[in-house]
């Protein structure tokens, strides 16, 4: 139940995006220098949310991405789920195809406990309360607090 780099860049565009102002677009690009993550990588991920329905996406000059309004209550698990897949959490930590009471892995029962635990603080988190710690300053998205990390 480790996350992919494409997981990885999802929540953390998704809590910046949340810090922004209420429907004002941001540019790709302007969030993919924020957060220090290949631009055109990034544009496939945001593109993809905007399908599953978590961002507006404005095309031309004055265009970018903005959440949905309703999206800063969205949980941790649901946005995983649409960038991992709706069984992520049913993977095994060694990478075994089959993994469950039945055909443990080694590890199996000693990670139960931990992956539930996980499950739980997956589903209580919001995106808006990441942003608010954010946007706190006890918290940062990238190396740089982003005060310091500055648009060319």
């Amino acid at each position: 139940m480790l996350l992919s780099r494409t997981s990885q860049y999802a929540v953390q565009a998704m809590i910046y995006m949340a810090t922004q102002p209420p429907n004002t677009p941001v540019l790709n690009r302007d969030v993919a220098l924020r957060l220090n993550v290949p631009a055109p990588y990034l544009a496939k991920i945001l593109q993809g949310l905007g399908k599953n329905g978590l961002l507006y996406s404005f095309r031309g000059r004055l265009g970018g991405f903005c959440l949905r309004e309703e999206v800063v209550r969205l949980s941790l698990m649901e946005l995983l789920q649409l960038t991992e897949g709706a069984d992520f959490t049913q993977s095994c930590l060694l990478g075994l195809k089959r993994c469950s009471d039945e055909t443990a892995c080694p590890v199996h029962f000693s990670w139960l406990p931990i992956k539930q635990q996980v499950i739980d603080m997956l589903n209580k988190t919001r995106l808006d309360e990441l942003a608010a710690a954010v946007q706190s300053g006890r918290y940062r998205l990238t190396d740089m607090p982003l005060g310091i990390v500055k648009p060319e």
